[in-house]
C-alpha cells in the first residue's frame, strides 16, 4: 500500500501547532517503516513544495519525497494534477491540515484541529477567514475521514459539517521528546515569573491575562509575566496591553525559543496560564505538566480533556477569576505540589507513537 502525505506543514524551520503535529507524525511513520520494511507492505510518498529540510526523515526504498510545483495554490492546482497524472498513484492521500487536494482520483483524509474560525470569525483577518471557511468546507465534505484532537472538536466538526460520527476520528496528540535539559542560570529570568506559551492571536485571551497579572502585581513586586510565542494575527492589542495596564516593565515577550530553553522556562515558572477562549487541544498544557509546572487553564472547549484533574480551571471571560486562581497557586505550596504530581500522571496518557499508530490504522481502513 502506498500512502501519500502532504508534508509541507512539517517542512519549515519553526514548527508550532499543525507544523509540530505533522512533523511528529512523519517521524513516527518513518520509525515504523524502518522497523517493518520487509513485512508491512506499506510505503510512503511525502509531497512537498520545496526540498525536504535536513531534519526531515531520510529517504529510503519505502520513504520517498516528491517535489510538486507550482507552490502557489498548491492544493488547488499543482497537487491535484500530479495525483491524476503521475503514476503510481497513492492508495490514499492524507493531509495533516484543513486543506485536501481540490480534486482527487483517490480517497483523502484530513485533519482539523479546531473550528475557531467558525466560533470566533471576528478574530481572523478577512482574507484568512475566507480561505479557512471555504477551503475547509469542501475538504471536510469530500474527506473519507477527518482526524481531530479532542472530543470537543469532534462534536463541533460533526455539528458544523453535518457529518456522521464515524467519519470523524479522535487521535489525541503526544509530547515531543527533548533528549537532555541543561539549565543555564544566566539565561533565565532573575525574578519569579508566570508563563504563557502560544501564538499571539486574539482567541488566546492574552490581554485578559495581562490585566489579571496587573491586579496581582502590587502584592508580588518581584513577579514577572513571560509570554512566549510568535506573532500570529491581530496581535497589536496584545503587545499594547502591558502599557495599558501599567506593567510594561514586568511583562516580557519572547518571540521563539528552542526546545531546551522552553523546557527551562516551564521547569522554573511559578505556574503556566492558558486562558484561551477556545482550543482544539492545548499541547502547552501537557508540556507544562511534563516539566513539573502547575497549570491554570480555561474551563472551555477541549482544555478540560488536556488538563484532566491536574489543572486549575478559570472562566476565561472573568479577569477576577483568572487573578484569584493565579494567587491561589502562588500562595499555596501544598496545592502546587499536588498539581505537579497529578500533572506527571496526566501526561502519561499521551504519546506521538500512539497517535501515529491510530492514524495509520484508519488510513489502512480507508484503503480496505
Amino acid at each position: 500500500m502506498l500512502i501519500g502525505i502532504d508534508g509541507n506543514e512539517a517542512n519549515v524551520e519553526r514548527r508550532v501547532g499543525i507544523g509540530e503535529y505533522t512533523y511528529e507524525l512523519l517521524m513516527q511513520f518513518s520509525k515504523f517503516s524502518a522497523k517493518g520494511r520487509s513485512s508491512s507492505g506499506r510505503k510512503f510518498q511525502i509531497y512537498l513544495k520545496e526540498r525536504p529540510r535536513e531534519d526531515m526523515p531520510r529517504e529510503n526504498e519505502i520513504w520517498k519525497y516528491r517535489i510538486v510545483k507550482p507552490s502557489k495554490f498548491w492544493t488547488q492546482i499543482g497537487l491535484p494534477l500530479d495525483l491524476y497524472f503521475h503514476k503510481p498513484r497513492p492508495d490514499v492521500f492524507f493531509t495533516p491540515s484543513h486543506y485536501a487536494p481540490r480534486f482527487s482520483p483517490i480517497p483523502t483524509a484530513i485533519s482539523i484541529m479546531d473550528l475557531s474560525y467558525i466560533k470566533f470569525p471576528e478574530l481572523f483577518k478577512k482574507s484568512d477567514l475566507y480561505q479557512l471557511v471555504n477551503w475547509t468546507k469542501y475538504s471536510a465534505e469530500k474527506a473519507s475521514r477527518i482526524f481531530t484532537i479532542s472530543l470537543a472538536s469532534k462534536n463541533d466538526i460533526i455539528q458544523e459539517y453535518k457529518l456522521p460520527e464515524s467519519r470523524v476520528v479522535i487521535t489525541y496528540p503526544g509530547l515531543k521528546q527533548v533528549s537532555s535539559i541543561k539549565y543555564q542560570v544566566s539565561s533565565m529570568p532573575k525574578r519569579d515569573y508566570i508563563l504563557f506559551v502560544g501564538t499571539l492571536q486574539p482567541r488566546k485571551n492574552i490581554v485578559k491575562l495581562v490585566e489579571a497579572f496587573a491586579k496581582i502585581k502590587p502584592k508580588y513586586s518581584n513577579l514577572e509575566l513571560i509570554i512566549v510565542g510568535k506573532k500570529g494575527w491581530i496581535y497589536e492589542d496584545i503587545l499594547n496591553a502591558p502599557k495599558k495596564f501599567n506593567v510594561e516593565k514586568s511583562v516580557k515577550f519572547i518571540d521563539f525559543v528552542d526546545d531546551l530553553k522552553l523546557a527551562d522556562l516551564y521547569k522554573n515558572a511559578k505556574c503556566f496560564v492558558l486562558p484561551s477562549l477556545y482550543e482544539g487541544f492545548g499541547l502547552p498544557v501537557l508540556e507544562a505538566m511534563k516539566y513539573g509546572c502547575p497549570v491554570i487553564v480555561s474551563n472551555v472547549s477541549s482544555l478540560p480533556e488536556a488538563g484532566g484533574d491536574a489543572a486549575l480551571y478559570v472562566n476565561p471571560e472573568d479577569v477576577n477569576d483568572i487573578k484569584e486562581k493565579i494567587e491561589k497557586v502562588l500562595s499555596d505550596k501544598n496545592l502546587r505540589e499536588q498539581m505537579v504530581r497529578r500533572g506527571y500522571e496526566q501526561v502519561k496518557k499521551f504519546s506521538w507513537e500512539k497517535t501515529a499508530r491510530e492514524t495509520l490504522k484508519v488510513l489502512e481502513e480507508i484503503v480496505k
